[in-house]
């Protein structure tokens, strides 16, 4: 019982020196990763975040992983992320595989049924976000799209004379 709640200051100390060190490793892995590791997450970075956050826990806390161990695995998650991030610039297959492809909710006004059911989306969310664009119709809308990182564009309209920014977005049949 009375481990519950004091083990000996060797453990304390451990934990001091393994977590100082193990979060100046994780620190420096993310630097010379770049900032696309730590940009604006899809659900594959959030996927590699949690990773990382739980390997970072378990070096904490667990005597049975070593430092070393722990670099090793924080290491191969970034450098997994940073490879498959770069194939994904590289290869379109990639980038749909991990990120998916926006997805067209609102075009010209109309709200694309179909789309919003397979995004679980309401047209209540797509109201929402041509509100906070300072729009007063949904008829003002040219496009509303629903981003791979679960965000929600908006693109007036009269703001440009081409779909160009529409490009490489996923139209669902009404």
């Amino acid at each position: 019982m009375d481990s519950i709640f004091f083990n000996g200051w060797e453990n304390l100390f451990r934990t001091l020196i393994v977590g100082l060190l193990a979060y100046g490793v994780l620190v420096l892995f993310l630097r010379l990763s770049g900032n696309r590791t730590l940009s604006k997450m899809n659900a594959f970075d959030l996927i590699v975040t949690v990773a990382l956050g739980s390997t970072l826990a378990t070096i904490l806390l667990s005597k049975d992983v070593a430092l070393a161990e722990g670099a090793l695995a924080l290491g191969l998650l970034i450098f997994l992320q940073f490879a498959i991030t770069w194939l994904s610039v590289r290869k379109r297959w990639v980038k749909r595989l991990v990120t998916g492809e926006p997805l067209m909710l609102l075009y010209r006004g109309e709200f694309l049924t179909k789309a919003l059911r397979e995004s679980r989306v309401t047209q209540d969310e797509v109201r929402a976000a041509i509100r906070s664009n300072g729009l007063g119709s949904v008829g003002e809308a040219h496009a509303v799209i629903l981003e791979t990182d679960g965000s929600l564009s908006v693109v007036k309209e009269g703001d440009s004379h081409t779909d160009s920014s529409l490009e490489g977005v996923r139209q669902s049949n009404r």
